[in-house]
C-alpha cells in the first residue's frame, strides 16, 4: 500500500475525557501529593489501562476490597460509584476515603432513593455486572431494584403494580437503544416516574452525536476506549448504526491491524470518556505516517462543564 495514498481523518468533537472522569483521576493525583504514595484505590478509577497504569507509576494502589488496604492509608472509590455498603465497611474500620463517583451517576442514586422513599417500584435500565449498575442497585436493599437490560425484557417485565413504578438508567448507555425501552415501558406503563432530566450523562450523548455526525462519510470508524468500557462500546455501534461500514474498538495505535485500511478513504476517530487525548494523539499520528492524511476537526458541541472535587483535596 503507497504511504502517500489520500485518507480524510475525521476527528469527532467531543471524545475522549469528560468531566466526571476527569474529576477521578484528579482525586487520585491530589491524594498521593498530599497524603503521599500509595494511595489505595478500590477498582479502576475509570476503565483505561493507560490511566490506571500512570496513577500506578504515581503510587496507587489498585484493588478488590478494602480489607486489602491498610487502615492508616487514604482509600478512593472509583468514578462509576460503590454500593452504600463499602462506605459504611470504611468507616467501621475508620479509613480515611475519597469518593470519586462521578456527580451524574450520584444523581441517579439519590433519584433511585427518592423513588424508593416513596414507595415505587425501581427499574434500573442498565448492563448486568457493571460496576456503575453494581452501585447503583447498592443504593438500596436487595432485591428493591430490578435491572432491564433489553426491550424484550421491558415487553414482558411483570410489576407488582404498575401504576406505581419508576426507572433510572446507567449514565453510559447507547441513547437510541435507550429511548426503545423507555417506549417500551411508557407503552405499557403510561404512569412510570421518569427522571427530572435524562440520566444517560451528557458526555455520553455528545460523544454519541459527535460519532453519528462523521460516521455517515467514513469507511471506517475507530473508537479508543477499554473493553471494559461500557460507553466506548456504545461509540461502535453508534458509528456501525449511523452508516459506517466498519468500525472497531482499540485500546491505542498498537492494536490497529493495517489491513482494516484497504480502500478506506475517509476515516473517523473518537475516543470513549475515559481515554486520554495523548492516545488519540498517538493514533493521528500513527495513521498520518502511513497515509497523506487530511485531518478535519468536527465541529460538535464545546464542553464546558467542571465538577468540584472534595474538600480534602481541593
Amino acid at each position: 500500500m503507497s504511504s502517500a495514498q489520500p485518507l480524510k481523518v475525521y476527528l469527532a468533537t467531543p471524545r475522549g475525557f469528560c468531566a466526571g472522569v476527569d474529576r477521578a483521576i484528579q482525586i487520585v493525583e491530589r491524594a498521593i501529593e498530599r497524603y503521599g504514595a500509595p494511595v489505595y484505590v478500590r477498582h479502576e478509577i475509570v476503565h483505561n489501562k493507560h490511566v490506571v497504569d500512570r496513577l500506578k507509576g504515581l503510587g496507587a494502589v489498585f484493588v478488590k476490597e478494602l480489607d486489602q488496604c491498610p487502615p492508616d492509608r487514604p482509600v478512593v472509590f472509583s468514578a462509576h460509584g460503590v454500593p452504600k455498603s463499602v462506605p459504611a465497611d470504611a468507616q467501621n474500620r475508620q479509613m480515611f476515603y475519597l469518593d470519586a463517583t462521578c456527580p451524574l451517576v450520584s444523581k441517579v442514586h439519590v433519584e433511585a432513593e427518592r423513588h424508593h422513599n416513596e414507595g415505587r417500584e425501581i427499574i434500573l435500565i442498565g448492563h448486568a455486572g457493571h460496576p456503575e449498575v453494581i452501585g447503583t442497585m447498592g443504593q438500596l436493599p436487595e432485591g428493591v431494584v430490578k435491572l432491564i437490560e433489553t426491550v424484550e425484557q421491558a415487553r414482558v417485565f411483570d410489576p407488582v403494580d404498575p401504576d406505581n413504578l419508576a426507572f433510572v438508567t446507567q449514565t453510559t448507555l447507547s441513547v437510541d437503544d435507550t429511548a426503545e425501552i423507555v417506549g417500551a415501558l411508557q407503552a405499557r406503563f403510561p404512569n412510570i416516574a421518569v427522571p427530572h432530566k435524562e440520566d444517560i450523562c451528557y458526555a455520553t450523548t455528545n460523544r454519541q452525536d459527535a460519532v453519528k455526525q462523521v460516521s455517515a462519510d467514513c469507511d471506517l470508524v475507530l473508537v479508543i476506549g477499554s473493553a471494559k468500557s461500557s460507553n466506548s462500546q456504545r461509540l461502535v455501534e453508534v458509528a456501525l448504526r449511523a452508516g459506517a461500514r466498519a468500525a472497531y474498538l482499540v485500546d491505542d495505535a498498537s492494536f490497529v491491524d493495517w489491513t482494516w485500511f484497504e480502500n478506506v478513504r475517509a476515516l473517523g476517530i473518537s475516543a470513549g470518556a475515559s481515554a486520554p487525548e495523548n492516545l488519540i494523539e498517538g493514533l493521528v499520528a500513527a495513521v498520518a505516517a502511513r497515509f497523506d492524511a487530511e485531518v478535519i476537526e468536527g465541529n460538535g458541541v464545546r464542553e464546558t462543564v467542571t465538577f468540584k472535587l472534595p474538600k480534602a483535596v481541593a
